[in-house]
């Protein structure tokens, strides 16, 4: 059987460079912070172990020995590993250092995701950021089977075991209508107003709790939409509104789409709101992902 070579010990390494570079007992204690005997027993442990001499003891001198010389560039290159890989786990540990895994609605790269992606960088540059566009149920899944770390989502379902979730922000509805529409006149729609109009909505399994928040505010007006077009992204429910097939209700943020046939109006009663929330497992304690948590906490800076 092969013979394994012996490990040294990192403490005799580190007292064996220090007199090595100080070539004097006396001020290598002192840069070691101890009495010059236990020096001298470190040294001689190591010799030891080694089976050679590694520095000579003449009178007034310290010199190197050849085996000294030889292990010299060995022990160094062992210590700076060593603290190397020290600095390197405790970047990961403290989650300024990995790859971190982030979920977001499209809409909110109108609005929130850009500030936020800033801040994080500049607060933990040495953090890789995986930014993934999904709608809510995808980001759901996603963060349950461990696709993403963190979601930016709409309308998260409520009291779920395995995902926990804090309101971002909030923001009110507008109408979407083709320019054509006879409510586009107007500076604020009735949301009952819109009851005759053919509706483009995002299919609910794409986001279930976004679509029944708009049928469920539909229903407080005393009516239930009549979906005529279904589209995943809100860019193309506003190109398809800008076409005349229908009218939508969607987040304030979606104005930032700059179609020219298309009109957002603000709603009447203005009480109607979305939220947009951020969720990570329960189970997800690591500092990476509480370092987001704070990030978007705090705001941007």
């Amino acid at each position: 059987m092969e013979r394994r070579p012996e490990l040294l010990p990192l403490p005799q390494l580190h007292a064996f460079v220090v007199l090595a570079e100080e070539l004097h007992f006396g001020h290598a204690a002192d840069r070691l912070g101890i009495a010059q005997p236990p020096l001298s027993q470190q040294i001689r442990r190591l010799e030891d172990k080694v089976g050679h001499a590694l520095f000579t003891r003449p009178p007034g001198r310290v010199a190197l020995t050849p085996a000294g010389r030889e292990l010299l560039p060995a022990a160094r290159h062992a210590l700076t590993g060593l603290a190397d890989g020290l600095a390197a786990a405790r970047a990961v540990g403290s989650g300024r250092t990995g790859r971190l895994r982030i979920g977001f609605a499209a809409s909110l790269a109108l609005t929130v995701l850009p500030g936020l992606l800033r801040t994080h960088r500049e607060r933990y540059p040495g953090v890789d950021l995986d930014i993934r566009e999904m709608t809510t149920a995808p980001q759901l899944v996603a963060l349950r089977d461990g696709t993403i770390d963190v979601g930016l989502l709409r309308e998260p379902p409520e009291g779920d075991p395995e995902l926990a979730f804090r309101t971002l922000l909030t923001e009110p509805f507008v109408a979407v209508l083709p320019t054509s529409h006879p409510l586009a006149a107007h500076r604020t729609v009735a949301l009952a107003d819109l009851a005759d109009s053919p509706f483009v909505l995002l299919p609910r399994e794409a986001g279930p709790g976004l679509h029944d928040r708009i049928t469920a505010l539909c229903a407080t007006a005393g009516f239930t939409p009549r979906v005529t077009q279904q589209a995943v992204e809100w860019q193309t429910v506003c190109a398809l509104v800008e076409t005349g097939l229908g009218v939508s209700l969607a987040p304030a943020a979606i104005r930032r789409i700059r179609l020219g046939g298309v009109a957002f109006r603000p709603l009447t009663p203005g009480d109607a709101r979305t939220r947009v929330s951020v969720g990570r497992r329960r189970v997800d304690q690591r500092p990476l992902v509480a370092n987001l948590l704070e990030t978007i906490a705090v705001g941007p800076a």
